[in-house]
């Protein structure tokens, strides 16, 4: 049961990053190289509170799907989306947000387990972890370059 933690400083006002965070077209935009789109559910704009969506991607040369939902918010600090259906056995993932003096921390901790009990905590061990926390490097840092985008040109 790997549990991977992040943070990445964002000079962006807490609110924009929590959006942008919540937003499935960016969500899409910082997956592009796995070709992850919105399926079902919520397909475009803000995923809140009790809403589901259904990506659908490819990973390991396999197309996959994957159903989540908000489970918990309190806006502006925290979000949660767990898996309902998908490759693996469970995740949950945690979004976190704190104001800082002049931007915003933003915090994951995305707590999953992989599917086939020891062959699972195998690949966790040999790739699938440290293929997970790239991949989300890889979205949070997408979410970082717009809202810091968003914020030298003043169009937050």
């Amino acid at each position: 049961m790997p549990i991977i933690k992040t943070e990445l400083y964002i000079n962006a006002p807490i609110q924009v990053c929590f959006d942008l965070a919540r937003s499935i077209d960016v969500h899409m935009e910082s997956t592009a190289h796995t070709h992850e789109r919105a399926i079902a559910g919520v397909t475009s704009g803000l995923i809140e509170l009790n809403q589901t969506v259904t990506w659908v991607a490819v990973h390991f040369g396999i197309k996959q799907r994957l159903t989540v939902k908000i489970t918990e918010l309190d806006a502006p600090t925290y979000f949660v989306d767990e898996m309902v259906s998908g490759a693996f056995k469970r995740f949950r993932h945690e979004h976190r947000f704190m104001k800082q003096e002049n931007g915003t921390l933003m915090l994951d901790h995305f707590d999953y387990t992989s599917p086939l009990g020891y062959l699972g905590n195998l690949a966790d061990r040999l790739f699938l972890e440290n293929y997970m926390k790239k991949f989300l490097m890889k979205r949070n840092e997408c979410i970082k370059s717009i809202a810091e985008q968003m914020q030298s040109t003043n169009t937050l």
